[in-house]
């Protein structure tokens, strides 16, 4: 039998994992933090329009796309990566900046894609402790170590859904070594209400990056699309390593009439901090511990770790699938994507039905 790397080999295989969606008739997945609406239809239609080009290689500097994200961002086209989604740029950092007796730290409850990415490069990853309330920038910084070449860390995070105040940013890029990289996963942040909460202005210290996604807020996590703003020396590194076709001609085109459209990602973002709000509210009324945060999902705490296990265990048979947060280290945790009210309430309802049936 042939042997992967060890390494390769330890990796979790949450790509093949069997949520069990495929025995269930009209399931509800709330588990990916997909938009709660459909793309632009803007973005929809230049998609459609890329189409007639399919027998063309798409064009490998994103032209169109880095143009328009430099419009809206106020920020250089010529320091935008684009990527197969924002997981195409974190694995793309690890190969180019970690590695054999490399080291990356990230906070003990962030984006198991951080530990993936390191494992795929075969460096070691190192963890600092976090709370509930979020990441404690002199815990990462007493966590740094001599071989560690990259700190990643999300704002706001995934899964507990807090933010890094800008301040706290700073002053973590600041205690530092200069010769660190941080990558700052904004994944989440056109949610945010904070002031500052793009941070491109870190990018201009040389050692640090900030990446975005259009998976979230703009609706097109199927058309696969991230990019981030780099230094210029750190992205001459980072294409090296990336495919040079890795956004297809459609892709692109929607990705770039989707920045096009604010309009429409702006309402977007308002009816999901209106569901947040609301739907939160909701369960704390039906004396569920939750983390509204600062994104497009909910944290669901339990007592404990089998309370969450049961419980989603009840959802999923119910048709109703959340995710369950032991991969990131926080078992007692259940991630409740924002969806459309009708897909919601049917959560509700099985939530109320296990709450009912754990009291009789």
């Amino acid at each position: 039998m042939i042997q992967p790397l060890d390494h390769i080999a330890a990796m979790s295989p949450y790509a093949l994992a069997d949520t069990g969606e495929a025995a269930v008739r009209d399931p509800a997945h709330m588990a990916q933090n997909e938009s709660l609406r459909p793309p632009s239809p803007a973005a929809l239609d230049a998609a459609k329009q890329a189409l007639h080009a399919g027998a063309l290689y798409p064009d490998p500097d994103w032209t169109e796309l880095r143009t328009a994200l430099a419009r809206q961002h106020g920020i250089p086209a010529q320091n935008i990566l684009c990527g197969n989604g924002s997981l195409d740029l974190i694995a793309a950092l690890a190969r180019a900046y970690a590695g054999p007796g490399r080291a990356i730290l990230a906070p003990q409850n962030a984006y198991p894609f951080f530990a993936t990415a390191t494992r795929m490069a075969g460096a070691r990853f190192d963890v600092a402790p976090e709370k509930r309330d979020g990441v404690c920038v002199g815990t990462l910084l007493r966590c740094v170590r001599p071989d560690t070449s990259v700190v990643f860390v999300a704002n706001p995070g995934n899964p507990t859904g807090t933010e890094i105040p800008v301040e706290d940013l700073q002053a973590l890029r600041a205690g530092l070594p200069d010769d660190v990289l941080l990558v700052i996963d904004g994944a989440y942040a056109e949610f945010s209400e904070r002031e500052n909460a793009d941070c491109w202005e870190f990018v201009e210290a040389e050692n640090c990056v900030v990446l975005r996604t259009f998976s979230k807020a703009y609706g097109l996590a199927g058309f696969r699309v991230g990019w981030g703003l780099f230094p210029t020396h750190i992205a001459q590194q980072v294409r090296k390593v990336l495919n040079p076709n890795n956004l297809s001609s459609a892709a692109q085109s929607a990705a770039a009439a989707a920045v096009r459209d604010q309009a429409y990602l702006q309402e977007t973002c308002r009816l999901t901090a209106r569901a947040r709000v609301s739907w939160s509210g909701q369960l704390m009324d039906a004396g569920f511990n939750v983390t509204p945060g600062s994104t497009n999902f909910i944290g669901l705490w339990f007592p404990a770790p089998d309370a969450a296990e049961d419980a989603d265990r009840y959802l999923r048979s119910a048709g109703v699938f959340l995710r369950r947060q032991q991969g990131a280290g926080l078992p007692q945790l259940l991630r409740w994507t924002l969806a459309p009210d009708d897909m919601m309430q049917r959560g509700f309802d099985a939530l109320l039905e296990w709450q009912r049936k754990q009291r009789s």
